[in-house]
C-alpha cells in the first residue's frame, strides 16, 4: 500500500504575480470593414498578380489579382511635422556630422592571426590551445592536467545536451581505449537531437521567445512554438549561421516559397505586445524599436538602443544611424493566419478537437453573431472611436487615400479586433444607465442575452483544444513594396518628428550602402540588411557569435560583455583567439557544429577544474583559463537532469508547448492549465509554455531567462529560496521517489551498491568510503526518526515509486532511503558542472 510522506517539511512557494488578466483569444473577427490583410496565402504568391481591395475582401483573395492602378500610383508625400523652437538644439545634435569612422577594435576587419609560438606543443590538441597557452606561458603558468574521464563525460554532455549522461554513456567513454575516444564522444553528442534542443534554448534567450504576448491580458500566441521548433531543427541540421540569420530577418523576401524560412521570421514576431493599446501609431514605433534593439544587440553586439533618444554617448552611433537602421523594418507587419503547407499529427489532432468544440457550440455562436450583426455598423464605429487621434486619422480615411503608414495601422486594427471586441459597444451602452446616446431597452436586452450566451459558451471550454494550431505566425510586408517613411524622433518621442531618413547601416561600422532590390511583394529592405549582417566583410557578426559559444562552454566570454562590443563593453581578454575563432568560423562555412566540435576537442576544455593556488594568485579571475571553470547548471539543466536521473524524461522533440504541474497556490487560473497527459508534464523544460506573466516557478527560482527582451547571459544567484524550492517542491520530491525506485531496481537490495549507483547516476562517479559511511549513518538515524514519528501517528511515509517485480521492502527503511536520495539530489555537486 502506497502511503504519502510529508516528513517535517514546510511547503514554501513563491507568491507569483497576482491580478492576472484572464482574457483569452476570442472568435475570428467577422467584421469585413475591420478585417485588414490577415492574409492566407504563401508569401511568394503576394504581388505576382493584382491585389484588389485587400482590406475588405476575404483574406484568401490576397495575391489573387495583379497590382491595381491604385497600388501603382505614387504615395502621397508625407512631410515631417514642423519643428518646434524648443527642438532646435535636438535638431542640431541629430544633424551634427559624424566624426571620422571609429577605430574601435570590434569595427576592424577580422584577420586570421598567426598561430603563436609556444613551448608545450604536446598540450595543443586544436589551434585553440596555442592561443590559450601563449598567454599562460608568458605569465609563467602551466595548464591543468586533464579531467577525470567520467567527469569530462558529464561536463561535455551537460554542455552539449543540457542534461546529465546515463551511467552507461559514461562507462562507454571511460572504457574506450581507442585514440579516437574523445572524437567519438564529441561526434555522438553533436549528432543527437538533444544538441539542437540545448542550442535552441540558448538562442531563444536571445530571441526573447515566449508563447504569450505579455502586458495585461498576456494572450496566448498559439503558433510561436513553430519558431522554437525551427530553431531546434536549424541547429540539428547544422544550418550555416549566415543562412540562419538571413531566414530570421528576411526569409519571406529571400525564400518566399519556403515555409521554413517564413516560420523563421517569427524571430521578429517575439516582441511583447499590448493588444489593448489605443495608440496604433505608437504601437508601430514600439514594435519596430523592439526589433531594431534586438537585432543590434543579438547579431551585432551593439547597444544601438542608446541612440534612440540621443547620439550614443560612447559609441559613434548617432540618432540618425539608429532610425536609419530602424527604417529597414518600417514596412513589417505580423500575420498569424498563414496556413501550414502540410498537415501532420499536430494539425490533425487540433482540427479534430476544434471540430468537436465548434459542433457543440454552433448554436450559441450563431446566436451571438446574429446579435452583433444587428448592431455591427454602430459597433464598428464605436470600436474605431476608442483609438487615439493619430490612429483615427488612418482608420477613418478612405482606402483610396491610404498611405503605407495608413495600411499598417488598418492591418493592425484588423489583427487585434474580433466580435468579442465589438461586443463592448453593447456592454458600454447597456451599462451606461441611460447616459450613453445609444442606450435603449432593446440594446440592454441584447447585451444581457449576449452576456448570457458567453457564460453558456464557457461550459464547453474543456472541449476547445488547449494547444496546437494549423497556422503559422510570420512577419511580412503584406504584399506591398512601398514603406512608411522613417524619421529621427526628438528624444525618442514618435510625436516629435525631425528629419526623414532612409535605410542605412551604422556609419561608424561601415561605409557600405545597402543594395535594396524590391520584390514584387516586398520592399527588399530586410534582405539587404540580412546580406550585410552576414557578409564576410562585416567585422561583428562572427565575432559576436563565436564569443557567445565560448561563454556557453567556459562561463565567461572572451569579451565578457557578450552583447556589447562597443566602447563601454569589455575588451577581449584574448583578441587573437577571438579573431581565430571568428575567421575560422566563416571559413568553415559558418558551421556551428564544427565550432562546437573544435572547442569540445581542445586541450583547454579538457582540463581539470580542481583549484590551484598558484593560478589563483597569478590570475584570480581565471581569465587565462589555466583551470577549467566550474559553473552552476542553468535552470533548465537542473530540472531536466532531475528528470533524466529519475528515468522520467520524455525524449519527444518539438510540438506545441506544455504545462507541467505548478504549486496549488500559484493562482494563475486559466493562464496555467496543467497538461492532462503525464508524458507532456515530463518533457524537457525547453517545451514548457513560456507565459510572460506566469514564469514556471522552479525555473524562475534558478534564474531562467526573461522573455521581456533579448536575454544575453544567464545570471547566477545564490539564495535560500533555491535550496528551499528544491527541498519543498512536490515535483522534486516526486522525482526523488522515482530516482530511489530506479536505484533499487538497478542495484538490488545491497545498500552499498545502491549508494554507488545513486552517485553514478547523479555525479558520474562512485561514492567514496567516507561518503558511504556518512550516508549509512544518515540512513540509520533517519530510519529511527521516521519509525518514531509514524508510530505516534504524526506522519505518513512515501516509499520509492516505479519498483519492478515483487520487492518486499520495509516501508520505513524505504522512506528513509527516499529522503537520503532527495538530500543527495539537493547537493551542490549535482547542480554544478565541473
Amino acid at each position: 500500500m502506497k502511503k504519502k510522506y510529508k516528513l517535517a517539511k514546510k511547503k514554501l512557494y513563491l507568491a507569483i504575480l497576482g491580478g492576472l488578466g484572464i482574457a483569452m483569444a476570442g472568435e475570428a473577427m467577422a467584421a469585413a470593414d475591420i478585417q485588414a490583410d490577415l492574409f492566407n496565402q504563401p508569401v511568394g504568391v503576394i504581388g505576382k498578380q493584382k491585389q484588389v481591395d485587400r482590406f475588405s475582401s476575404p483574406v484568401g483573395i490576397i495575391g489573387a489579382q495583379t497590382v491595381s492602378a491604385e497600388a501603382k500610383a505614387p504615395q502621397a508625400a508625407q512631410q515631417p511635422a514642423p519643428v518646434a523652437a524648443d527642438n532646435k538644439q535636438v535638431v542640431a545634435e541629430a544633424k551634427a556630422p559624424q566624426a571620422a569612422k571609429s577605430k574601435l577594435w570590434s569595427y576592424q576587419p577580422v584577420k586570421a592571426p598567426a598561430e603563436p609560438a609556444i613551448n608545450n606543443k604536446n598540450w595543443v590538441r586544436t589551434p585553440i590551445d596555442a592561443f590559450v597557452l601563449a598567454p599562460l606561458e608568458a605569465k609563467g603558468l602551466a595548464p591543468s592536467p586533464d579531467a577525470d574521464r567520467a567527469a569530462f563525460a558529464r561536463r561535455a554532455t551537460l554542455d552539449a545536451w543540457g542534461v546529465i549522461p546515463t551511467p552507461e554513456e559514461v562507462a562507454d567513454f571511460v572504457n574506450d581505449t581507442s585514440p579516437e575516444a574523445y572524437e567519438k564522444l564529441a561526434d555522438r553528442l553533436l549528432a543527437s537531437p538533444k544538441y539542437g534542443e540545448r542550442q535552441a534554448r540558448r538562442w531563444l534567450d536571445l530571441a526573447r521567445y515566449a508563447d504569450s504576448t505579455g502586458f495585461q491580458n498576456d494572450e496566448t500566441r498559439p503558433n510561436l512554438w513553430r519558431y522554437r521548433d525551427y530553431v531546434i531543427n536549424a541547429f540539428n541540421q547544422d544550418k550555416p549561421y549566415s543562412r540562419f540569420i538571413q531566414e530570421q530577418l528576411a526569409g519571406d523576401e529571400l525564400w518566399p516559397d519556403n515555409q521554413e524560412a517564413l516560420i523563421a521570421t517569427g524571430y521578429m514576431a517575439n516582441f511583447p505586445d499590448n493588444h489593448n493599446s489605443r495608440d496604433l501609431v505608437q504601437r508601430k514605433y514600439q514594435i519596430t524599436t523592439d526589433i531594431t534593439d534586438t537585432v543590434g544587440k543579438v547579431m551585432l553586439g551593439q547597444t544601438v538602443e542608446c541612440a534612440r533618444c540621443h547620439n550614443h554617448k560612447f559609441d559613434k552611433i548617432s540618432q540618425k544611424d539608429y532610425y536609419s537602421l530602424q527604417a529597414f523594418f518600417a514596412n513589417l507587419s505580423a500575420v498569424d493566419n498563414i496556413p501550414t503547407a502540410k498537415k501532420g499529427e499536430v494539425e490533425r489532432k487540433y482540427e479534430a478537437a476544434l471540430s468537436k468544440w465548434e459542433d457543440a457550440t454552433k448554436d450559441i455562436r450563431e446566436k451571438q453573431q446574429a446579435i452583433i450583426d444587428s448592431v455591427r455598423e454602430k459597433a464598428v464605429q464605436h470600436h474605431k472611436e476608442r483609438y487615439l487621434t493619430d490612429s483615427r486619422e488612418a482608420i477613418f480615411k478612405p482606402k483610396s487615400q491610404w498611405t503605407a503608414q495608413d495600411r499598417w495601422v488598418n492591418h493592425r486594427l484588423g489583427y487585434i479586433t474580433d466580435d468579442r471586441g465589438l461586443a463592448a459597444f453593447l456592454r458600454d451602452a447597456a451599462e451606461s444607465k441611460g447616459k450613453d446616446k445609444d442606450f435603449s431597452p432593446e440594446i440592454q436586452a441584447k447585451w444581457l442575452e449576449y452576456d448570457k450566451l458567453t457564460e453558456e459558451l464557457k461550459k464547453f471550454k474543456d472541449l476547445k483544444p488547449k494547444s496546437g494550431s494549423t497556422q503559422i505566425t510570420a512577419m511580412t510586408e503584406l504584399g506591398y513594396t512601398d514603406a512608411p517613411p522613417s524619421f529621427v524622433f526628438a528624444g525618442g518621442d514618435h510625436e516629435r518628428r525631425l528629419e526623414e531618413v532612409q535605410p542605412a547601416f551604422p556609419a561608424a561600422i561601415t561605409d557600405e550602402k545597402p543594395d535594396i532590390k524590391p520584390t514584387p511583394f516586398s520592399s527588399g529592405r530586410r534582405a539587404a540588411l540580412a546580406r550585410w549582417i552576414t557578409s564576410e566583410s562585416n567585422p561583428l557578426t562572427a565575432r559576436v557569435f563565436v564569443n557567445r559559444v565560448w561563454e556557453e562552454y567556459f562561463g565567461h566570454g572572451i569579451v565578457e560583455t557578450v552583447s556589447d562590443f562597443g566602447k563601454a563593453g569589455q575588451k577581449p581578454t584574448n583578441p587573437e583567439l577571438l579573431d581565430y575563432l571568428a575567421d575560422n568560423f566563416v571559413k568553415q562555412g559558418w558551421s556551428v557544429k564544427k565550432l562546437h566540435r573544435e572547442i569540445l576537442l581542445s586541450g583547454v576544455y579538457r582540463q581539470s577544474s580542481a583549484p590551484r593556488e598558484v593560478v589563483a594568485k597569478a590570475d584570480p579571475d581565471n581569465k587565462l583559463l589555466a583551470v577549467f571553470p566550474r559553473k552552476r547548471m542553468e535552470a533548465e539543466q537542473i530540472r531536466d537532469s532531475l528528470l533524466v536521473a529519475a528515468g522520467k524524461i520524455e525524449d519527444k522533440v518539438g510540438g506545441p508547448s506544455v504545462f507541467p504541474p505548478v504549486p496549488e497556490n500559484l493562482g494563475a487560473g486559466a493562464q496555467w492549465e496543467v497538461s492532462k497527459d503525464v508524458h507532456d508534464q515530463n518533457r524537457r523544460s525547453l517545451y514548457i509554455f513560456t507565459r510572460r506573466s506566469v514564469p514556471y516557478p522552479l525555473l524562475e527560482t534558478f534564474n531562467m531567462a526573461s522573455a521581456q527582451e533579448a536575454h544575453s547571459k544567464r545570471e547566477v544567484t545564490t539564495s535560500p529560496l533555491q535550496s528551499l524550492a528544491l527541498f519543498n517542491s512536490d515535483v522534486v520530491f516526486g522525482l526523488s521517489q522515482a530516482l530511489a525506485g530506479r536505484v533499487i531496481n538497478e542495484a538490488g537490495n545491497d545498500e552499498s551498491a545502491q549508494l554507488d549507483r545513486l552517485y553514478q547516476i547523479l555525479f558520474a562517479r562512485k561514492s567514496t568510503d567516507a561518503e558511504k559511511e556518512i550516508l549509512q549513518k544518515f540512513l540509520n538515524n533517519h530510519e529511527k526518526l521516521v519509525r518514531e514519528k509514524t508510530s505516534e501517528g504524526k506522519f505518513a511515509v512515501s516509499i520509492p515509486t516505479g519498483l519492478k517485480g515483487d520487492r518486499k521492502l520495509d516501508p520505513i527503511r524505504a522512506a528513509a532511503f527516499v529522503d537520503l536520495v532527495h538530500t543527495v539530489a539537493n547537493s551542490n555537486e549535482f547542480i554544478y558542472r565541473f
